[in-house]
């Protein structure tokens, strides 16, 4: 391995280049400052190049890059199963149906002109995983609260099940015991009842100021704060609500955890649907400036506070991190750092913890053995660096 010093302004013009940014000609100015004397310790299990867009349909952020609370939204993750729509902004429509006492079309200018709510949240990608950890963002989303508009409709009491559908779309084949249909389904997410009529549920169509790009589910989505990205249906369409378990292909089948649960000291296999994000913490950089190490980290969860984040190098004791104040918001993900002093030449292994409220402990990948899918992933994240 060659042995040499990075900056960060190397890494984000890296990152800028392989995004398609570098051809652009973006001035140096725009790049974030960085101290004269800071340079970033490389992560030695962390790929040398990473390409923030890999396919058209998903892009990731450069955990690396991170510098400040707000992502912006050109640098927002993103991942979907049939494309991208076309939208068309003049005659978009939500569609609200079923349960409800009046079925309602809504333009977007109706729906802004019911009054606006700003909320700073952050999410992940279920499955979001090492080691790169780049399908996570923290945006301020601007949109009307779902409950407004489902106040307009008029819920009936006999509603459960709140269905949103995407405009995106594509042909599935669907397997019923021995026969297999070949179907057009459309992207749907459900909520239900209680959660569908609480207060934090937006219809989001702005995010850092901005109307929402294409990328980001243009011109309206859905923002469940606390709740992984799948929850959050983007190039929103129809809202239908029903009494019966809706039982869609992404609901059903395949965002689900399949875990393995003492019971009664019996192994019990249970399934559950993704949808709070689970406690969790990474490492997203290590920087060096006059001989002390700074450790930047992320966390991610449903909401529930805090009580801590620590941090542990090689088989030390776990030692406290200090929280960034500007992200105290209830749904932001929150950044930390940890001051490391007296690191030593050689190959170091540094990982993190969060520790929230209720006493819950983010999870070694030991305790999570018996989990079989990868979704959900929320274990602690090894780090390894090399100081020289």
């Amino acid at each position: 391995m060659t042995k040499q010093t990075t900056t960060r302004r190397d890494i984000l013009r890296g990152s800028l280049a392989l995004a398609g940014l570098g051809v652009l000609g973006i001035p140096e100015w725009m790049l974030p400052a960085l101290a004269q004397s800071e340079a970033i310790v490389p992560f030695i299990d962390f790929p040398e190049r990473v390409i923030t867009n890999p396919a058209p349909d998903r892009r990731i952020i450069d955990i690396r890059t991170i510098t400040g609370p707000i992502t912006p939204k050109d640098e927002f993750f993103t991942t979907q199963h049939y494309g991208h729509p076309t939208v068309d902004l003049a005659t978009f429509q939500l569609k609200v149906s079923g349960l409800v006492d009046r079925p309602v079309s809504l333009s977007l200018d109706q729906i802004r002109r019911m009054g606006n709510t700003e909320l700073v949240a952050g999410f992940e990608c279920s499955g979001n995983r090492g080691p790169l950890q780049g399908l996570s963002g923290n945006g301020r989303w601007t949109g009307v609260p779902l409950r407004t508009v489902l106040d307009q409709a008029g819920v009936k009491p006999q509603a459960r099940e709140f269905v949103f559908f995407g405009a995106d779309r594509g042909e599935e084949n669907v397997e019923w015991r021995t026969q297999t249909f070949k179907v057009m389904q459309q992207f749907g997410r459900s909520l239900p009842r209680e959660k569908a009529l609480s207060p934090e549920p937006l219809l989001v169509h702005a995010l850092n100021g901005e109307p929402l790009t294409v990328h980001q589910g243009s011109p309206l989505r859905l923002l469940v704060p606390g709740y992984y990205g799948v929850c959050n249906v983007k190039w929103l369409s129809e809202i239908h609500i029903q009494e019966e378990q809706y039982l869609g292909k992404f609901q059903a089948r395949w965002y689900r955890t399949l875990k393995g649960e003492m019971i009664d000291g019996e192994m019990k296999w249970v399934e559950t649907a993704v949808t709070h994000m689970q406690l969790k913490s990474y490492i997203a950089r290590v920087t060096r400036d006059a001989g002390r190490h700074k450790v930047l980290g992320v966390v991610l969860n449903d909401g529930t506070p805090l009580k801590s984040v620590e941090v542990r190098v090689d088989d030390g004791p776990w030692q406290p991190a200090t929280m960034d104040p500007s992200t105290r918001d209830k749904y932001s993900w929150k950044l930390f750092i940890y001051t490391w002093n007296g690191a030593t030449p050689g190959e170091h292994t540094l990982i993190s913890r969060a520790i929230d409220m209720t006493g819950k402990v983010q999870p070694t990948a030991q305790e999570l053995e018996n989990k079989k899918s990868f979704l959900e992933d929320n274990s602690q994240t090894p780090r390894k660096v090399l100081i020289t």
